[in-house]
């Protein structure tokens, strides 16, 4: 006796095209996959026919905040509203980042007991490593909280950490976390810039550009994509002589990506991200600051280029980079506006939309970078990622050729607005469960179940 049939549907399993197969769930778990017509019984049954069964998606970068701040949630409504966009758009576990001054140990468990108290969806946690005595207790955090994922701010050099109340610190100390992560099993994300070059390009745009005109264009400007390459392939370099994985970050240009690839070549054990805004969104946007993002929209040859990239299977994973402060944020101009946007409940939807339905990237592909991928960079594969038997059902039912318009006034993240604003998707998600629970259902959140949502001990990398 199963605890629940999704009967009927296109099931997409790793490596493989679709499938006509039954999925049946039993203690939130995937308990088997059935050739439709398998004498089975289950308490309730979800009929998937016409539809396409996906794992759920895994959004690994993510900045979950408290109204302007994005460095970590103070009240549980900051996780509800956010848990409901990701459930709309099929995200069942997500990763944001925690940034703090503090030793981490500090605040951690109230971080957790924060976001599970709002969260519809599972979650884990990476930890941004910026002072001594964080770096001092990576083992700690690794053994004590199953936290397999270090951030470094290359960018907090020569009195840029003072913007994000933490101090500067330089390749020794990325080199001595690369050191450490590789010791226990952890992963090193560093977000790469060569900020010194970044500092003096931005004071030579504001000479020519004081009150920022020139919008986007100014702003990639002050931080070109050369700036990017340069520091990722010094990080690859780095990880490479301690021995450390490395998880590249929303990669957003082509020259960026041409480093990547590089060190990859070069024996460097290394994880590419991209964002859908890095796809689909250049430099000549019109709605200007609003799309200010850290790095930069780009031009679109590099669209281009990073579509080529997952075209030929060299990007391993799409997140949203979700930031959720509000609209009023990006007032003041392309040098006083917030970096940033939205991105949790239109992180699918656009690579159906842009990547099947446009360009005919397969299912399987999608759902090897939305979710199995992600799984496997982050410790969580053999129970997040797949639809296989033993793993969580996370699962997200779509309508492949379903039409919807994306509007501001529709979205569910307190962002309260969305980069696809007035634009039509192709493909929508009906059905998000988690470890079994519907929590989005025929196109509406599940009322009562804020708190769902658990914290994930993650596997070490040996």
């Amino acid at each position: 006796m199963f605890d629940l049939i999704i009967a009927n549907g296109q099931v997409l399993m790793p490596g493989r095209s679709p499938s006509l197969l039954d999925v049946a769930v039993k203690n939130g778990k995937i308990a088997a996959l059935l050739v439709p017509g398998t004498s089975a019984n289950a308490d309730h049954t979800i009929d998937a026919h016409g539809k396409f069964v996906f794992p759920g998606v895994l959004d690994v970068h993510v900045h979950l905040g408290h109204g302007n701040d994005i460095s970590r949630p103070r009240a549980p409504s900051d996780a509800w509203t956010e848990t409901c966009a990701a459930a709309s758009g099929g995200v069942t576990t997500f990763i944001p980042y925690l940034l703090a001054a503090d030793e981490h140990s500090t605040i951690f468990d109230d971080v957790i007991e924060t976001t599970r108290a709002g969260s519809l969806i599972d979650f884990g946690y990476h930890l941004i490593i910026s002072t001594e005595e964080q770096l001092a207790h990576v083992p700690d955090y690794v053994s004590d909280w199953g936290v397999t994922s270090f951030k470094i701010f290359m960018n907090n050099r020569n009195g840029e950490g003072k913007r994000l109340g933490l101090p500067d610190i330089d390749d020794a100390f990325l080199f001595r976390l690369a050191k450490a992560s590789a010791a226990h099993g952890a992963i090193v994300c560093p977000h790469p810039e060569s900020i010194e070059v970044a500092q003096h390009l931005r004071a030579e745009v504001m000479k020519s550009d004081p009150d920022g005109l020139g919008g986007l264009e100014s702003w990639n400007a002050s931080r070109p994509p050369f700036v990017e390459a340069d520091a990722i392939q010094r990080a690859g370099r780095l990880c490479k002589a301690a021995g450390a994985s490395i998880y590249v970050v929303h990669t957003s240009s082509g020259e960026a990506f041409d480093a990547a690839l590089a060190a990859r070549r070069a024996g460097v054990d290394i994880t590419i991200e991209t964002c859908p805004h890095y796809l689909t969104h250049d430099l000549t946007w019109e709605r200007g600051a609003v799309g200010k993002i850290n790095p930069p929209l780009r031009e679109k040859s590099d669209c281009d280029a990073l579509w080529q990239a997952i075209m030929d299977g060299h990007v391993d994973t799409i997140a949203s980079d979700h930031v959720h402060r509000s609209i009023a944020s990006k007032e003041g101009g392309i040098w006083k506006a917030a970096p940033g946007c939205p991105g949790l409940e239109t992180i699918f939807p656009v690579m159906l939309s842009e990547g099947y339905h446009k360009r005919g990237l397969a299912l399987s592909r999608i759902a090897s970078l939305l979710s199995e991928a992600p799984a496997r960079a982050m410790g969580l594969w053999g129970r997040k990622g797949a639809l296989l038997p033993g793993f969580d059902a996370d699962i997200a039912i779509v309508d492949i050729d379903a039409e919807y318009k994306v509007t501001n006034d529709s979205v569910r993240s307190d962002a309260g607005y969305s980069l696809y604003d007035d634009q039509q998707m192709r493909g929508q998600v009906t059905d998000t469960l988690v470890r079994g629970v519907a929590v989005f259902q025929k196109g509406e959140i599940v009322p009562g179940l804020a708190g769902h949502g658990q914290y994930l001990h993650r596997n070490a990398r040996f």
